[in-house]
């Protein structure tokens, strides 16, 4: 008799004490829920013992990531409603101790159990990160760059397309990916003011793009700096191909090493989430100690939304343990207070979040076209991982869940307080 799917799925309402918006299909091919919505496929029983044995978030990555569930239907609506369903409830719930207290909890817990059948918990994928103390030494920040940047270059080509830029594009109605990467790069350099004699620090510079676009189109003279022995291989290469040795270097270098300023601009886009926050003002003390007076800082980073009791942050599980090892979101208001503190003054903040969304889309589709060559590179389970995180990640920009911020600074001049800056900033020049 094939019935796991309408009994799991009752019992998982019955835990849950809502409907779930899913479809369900289970391993004996039974399924159960409304016949229009995204199909919630649990391959195997160890899907279910891996969500009874981790409830929540790492639970459900590491039976995506298995391959033991998976979701057929529009990937975004599925998380969407995931994402109400799960994340937004957990913020309400009573904790599993009182909730084990309803004898209806109880019995269906009971009842998953049953139908999950051994007892003994699935070992972790092996993509998943050990657990670690957030240290954000220079050597735990190698080894967490090396796990997400690391990859293979032939993987983020797939995703990122020929602009190979890492980060949030800057998007006009009908424009490309490539178009809109080159606008952001653009925007960037226009917000440093930078023009032909000036000398740029990129730090975290990836594969090269925004050091090959100010040292090509401004003129300018940069320093790239990346901790990925990979990414600065072929940033060399690029620059290398593009006859511009004489005015970008790339270094494998911890931005605390840099000790060759001073700068008249600095740009960190997509870098600062990995400082932590314990490190955060001493990033930001660097990066104002390698600037001239008058100098600029452009600082592109994520945000997360502020929590009511602060001390209650903890860092993602599945990001933590699967895609940026050691990385911190701060809310935007906590960056702009470091980045005073280190003595800058904050001129201009432009939220970018719905071209985040944008982005992300767009690098799901391009691994979604080119999927059987990026399994071929990376493994099914590594290819598993960036899809659920870009599609999650989009749909949490879209909801308004996390930002992203280009944060202007600029380190005055002396006791005179003179910044350099034009009366109308938003000219950029």
């Amino acid at each position: 008799m094939q019935d796991a799917a309408p009994r799991l799925r009752s019992l998982v309402e019955q835990l849950l004490g809502a409907p779930l918006p899913l479809r369900v299909r289970a391993w004996d091919g039974s399924e159960a829920g409304p016949p229009a919505a995204p199909v919630l496929v649990f391959r195997n029983r160890r899907a279910l013992r891996r969500l009874l044995w981790k409830p929540g978030e790492l639970g459900l990555a590491r039976a995506w990531v298995a391959g033991d569930l998976g979701i057929e239907g529009d990937l975004y609506t599925a998380l969407d409603l995931l994402s109400g369903l799960v994340w937004e409830r957990a913020e309400d719930a009573r904790g599993p101790v009182a909730a084990l207290r309803d004898p209806e909890v109880r019995a269906a817990v009971r009842g998953l159990v049953r139908m999950a059948g051994s007892p003994l918990p699935p070992a972790p994928p092996a993509e998943e990160v050990r657990r670690r103390r957030h240290l954000h030494t220079r050597r735990s920040d190698r080894r967490a760059i090396s796990h997400h940047y690391d990859v293979g270059n032939d993987f983020y080509e797939i995703v990122l397309g020929p602009s190979m830029v890492y980060s949030c594009a800057y998007w006009e109605e009908g424009g490309t990916l490539e178009e809109a990467q080159r606008d952001k790069l653009e925007l960037v350099c226009r917000k440093l003011a930078l023009e032909p004699g000036r000398r740029l620090l990129d730090v975290g510079c990836g594969w090269g793009s925004m050091a090959l676009h100010a040292a090509r189109d401004h003129g300018v003279r940069v320093v790239g700096v990346t901790l990925s022995q990979e990414q600065a291989a072929y940033a060399r290469k690029r620059v290398a191909d593009e006859g511009l040795t004489d005015r970008v270097e790339i270094r494998v270098q911890d931005y605390r090493d840099v000790t060759d300023g001073p700068y008249d601009a600095v740009s960190s886009i997509g870098m600062a989430e990995h400082v932590g926050a314990e490190r955060y003002l001493e990033y930001a003390e660097v990066l104002g100690a390698l600037l001239e007076p008058g100098g600029r800082l452009l600082n592109h980073q994520i945000a997360r939304r502020p929590e009511r009791d602060e001390s209650s942050y903890s860092v993602d599980e599945f990001i933590d343990a699967y895609v940026f090892p050691d990385g911190e979101l701060a809310p935007l208001g906590t960056t702009v207070t470091q980045l005073e503190r280190a003595g800058f003054e904050v001129r201009d903040v432009e939220a970018l979040r719905e071209h985040y969304a944008l982005t992300l889309r767009r690098w799901v589709a391009n691994l979604e076209a080119g999927w059987p060559r990026a399994v071929r590179l990376t493994g099914a389970g590594r290819a598993r991982v960036w899809r659920l995180y870009m599609a999650a990640s989009a749909v949490a920009f879209e909801r308004n869940q996390i930002g992203v911020n280009q944060v202007l600074a600029v380190k005055t001049s002396g006791g005179t307080g003179g910044s350099g800056m034009p009366l109308r900033a938003r000219t950029w020049n």
